[in-house]
């Protein structure tokens, strides 16, 4: 019997591709693998998918590796170039299908199973981006792409007879139409809608990692998982500000601060917690607690008594709720965040 490892986001088209040669006696173990950006199984995305639902019912293993140093330098310094925004897809295909040649080895596997779709994606699924990136992986030959395999180059799986071509199909495009029909005859029911998935997509979490890495070309994990929490201000080329917008929010920027941040929020009313990271000085603390007062109950006060806790220790500093000129100073976010957000 055929082997063979199969890059798996959770998504429609990685399902199918690997229900596919199952149906046609090939055994697939899939790997998942994760980064710091958005395709996490505790995300909400086609990368973060719960994979574990499809494999019970269909009975497949599910490995799963995280990406960690290796992702964040491809996206420093990407080979391929970024796409629209901070993503660099090629080289971010390149780094999965190099990973999971390396498990394919060790689990003796015969070759490596993608859900690519001919020209779905602009940047790593053309014709001529295969060619390319399986190259740059030392893949070449060794990936099948079930979905659209009868529009490519055979694979040396079908040359040696492992597979068949009459095993592959040939979905070509954007329409998600074919994939719909194959996931309704194998009875895969449940599966994520189309969406970008990945952080690195989005334009606005974009420009605060740009923001982040222009200030700091090697940052902790840390400052990378605080970039989903809230609204951010930088104060300083090396000080940052978090502020919670709602109660999600706040749960996250605590979980995510150490006993060494500074926290800050407003007693006795809705408050967002604010905590700083960085090189904290009294005017970005004084800065925090303003912006902190601006965004809770309190904001239509003249004077409000914000609370400062760090390491066990507190205090109370006074200050006036910030003003839309103070927020436009430090804010981060695009200029369209800023005028939708100021008119809050």
């Amino acid at each position: 019997m055929a082997k063979a490892v199969a890059l798996y986001s959770g998504g429609l088209d990685s399902t199918l591709a690997i229900l596919v040669m199952m149906k046609h006696g090939v055994d697939v173990t899939a790997i998942t693998f994760m980064n710091h950006f958005g395709c996490d199984i505790s995300d909400r995305s086609s990368c973060s998918k719960d994979p574990f639902a499809a494999s019970v019912k269909f009975n497949f293993k599910v490995k799963l590796a995280h990406l960690s140093d290796k992702f964040l330098d491809i996206v420093k310094n990407p080979v391929f170039g970024h796409g629209k925004n901070m993503n660099p897809c090629v080289d971010c295909r390149v780094l999965m299908l190099r990973e999971a040649k390396i498990f394919m080895e060790m689990s003796g596997a015969d070759f490596l199973i993608t859900g690519e779709v001919l020209g779905q994606r602009p940047m790593s699924q053309r014709k001529d981006s295969f060619p390319v990136i399986d190259k740059a992986a030392d893949v070449k030959g060794l990936v099948v792409r079930p979905l659209c395999g009868k529009l490519l180059p055979a694979t040396i799986a079908e040359e040696k007879g492992l597979i068949n071509r009459d095993m592959l199909l040939d979905f070509n495009g954007r329409s998600r139409k074919p994939q719909i029909a194959l996931a309704k005859e194998f009875g895969l029911t449940e599966y994520p809608a189309p969406a970008g998935g990945c952080l690195l997509t989005d334009p606005n979490y974009s420009y605060i990692l740009s923001d982040l890495l222009e200030h700091n070309n090697d940052p902790e994990y840390k400052d990378i998982n605080f970039l989903r929490a809230g609204r951010q201000f930088r104060y300083s080329a090396d000080c940052k500000i978090f502020v919670g917008r709602d109660k999600q929010d706040n749960d996250t920027i605590i979980s995510l601060a150490g006993n060494d941040d500074y926290r800050l929020y407003v007693e006795g009313v809705g408050s967002p917690v604010t905590v700083l990271l960085g090189n904290v000085t009294d005017g970005a603390i004084t800065a925090a607690a303003a912006i902190c007062a601006r965004y809770s109950g309190a904001r239509k006060l003249p004077e409000v008594k914000v609370n400062v806790s760090r390491g066990g220790k507190e205090y109370y500093i006074t200050v006036q709720p910030a003003d839309d000129k103070l927020l436009a100073s430090f804010r981060i976010e695009k200029q369209t965040e800023v005028k939708t957000a100021s008119k809050a």
